[in-house]
């Protein structure tokens, strides 16, 4: 079975600190290779400064400034977003924000996440430091990734396979199924996986997916432009199982942005059509 993949919704700018390409090198990498739709998902996480202010995360709260078709591509305005806590919280919520990057003060009270979240188009949740997970029960954890789904902005669990936490894959599937929310199967982390260890899980996950019904998105997580829409582990995996193409949510602009207005997340589904017009 060949897969047709023309969105990349997991991808790093400069912006990342760790990622090497900016925003205008990831579209024109999306353009050259045919690609429909890039959605870029730098980090919200403390691991980018060691100290928490929205003037660091500034970068965020301009992306109003870019087309939502860029030579030809469909841009999304995302981020990853890191779990922090066995309750499903995410980064940023409990840091307060009284004043704006110039100083004046805010109409209302809203913490770090409220702000820096607000004009974005969706989120990718992941745990990327699990050391508050080591030794809790499977209830926990679990729990943990069902909270995060139950986040209006989240639409994606990223790289559950490459976390090292384990966790019920029935009941955090069944809960994506019931609201619309993908899991991602994370190309970088079948690149990297020099043990085969993060492959059988990737695997075991992709195959309860495909037989509960639960859609997937195959993302690059690319920190560097010519990663972008490369997924060769990712579709050799699923090739393996037989995942059914149908699944797939970032097959096509239409099937994703679609995907993202049944999960309550936003409805940018006019743009499956202007980018035909660009």
């Amino acid at each position: 079975m060949s897969y047709h993949i023309a969105c990349d919704i997991h991808t790093h700018t400069i912006f990342s600190r760790h990622a090497y390409s900016t925003i205008g090198e990831n579209v024109a990498v999306c353009r050259e290779r045919g690609m429909e739709l890039l959605g870029s998902s730098d980090h919200f996480s403390s691991m980018l400064f060691p100290d928490q202010h929205l003037r660091n995360f500034q970068y965020f709260l301009n992306q109003g400034c870019w087309p939502r078709v860029w030579d030809g591509v469909v841009v999304l305005r995302g981020l990853e977003v890191d779990i922090v806590s066995l309750d499903g919280d995410l980064f940023g919520q409990d840091i307060d924000v009284p004043n704006t990057i110039v100083g004046r003060p805010y109409a209302s009270d809203g913490s770090l996440f409220d702000r820096v979240t607000s004009g974005m188009d969706y989120l990718i949740a992941s745990v990327h430091n699990g050391d508050f997970t080591k030794g809790a029960p499977i209830a926990r954890t679990t729990n943990m990734y069902v909270k995060a789904l139950e986040n209006p902005q989240v639409f994606v669990l990223g790289h559950t396979g490459r976390s090292g936490v384990p966790f019920d894959y029935d009941e955090v599937l069944t809960v994506a199924k019931e609201k619309n929310k993908l899991i991602e199967i994370n190309e970088h982390s079948l690149e990297i996986d020099s043990r085969g260890w993060f492959h059988s899980v990737c695997s075991r996950i992709a195959q309860r997916c495909a037989e509960m019904g639960v859609g997937i998105i195959v993302s690059s997580d690319a920190h560097l432009a010519p990663a972008i829409g490369q997924f060769q582990h990712a579709q050799d995996m699923l090739e393996g199982i037989g995942f059914p193409q149908e699944l797939i949510m970032n097959r096509d602009r239409r099937t994703l942005l679609d995907a993202l207005e049944r999960a309550g997340i936003c409805n940018l589904c006019e743009l499956a059509d202007l980018a035909d017009y660009e």
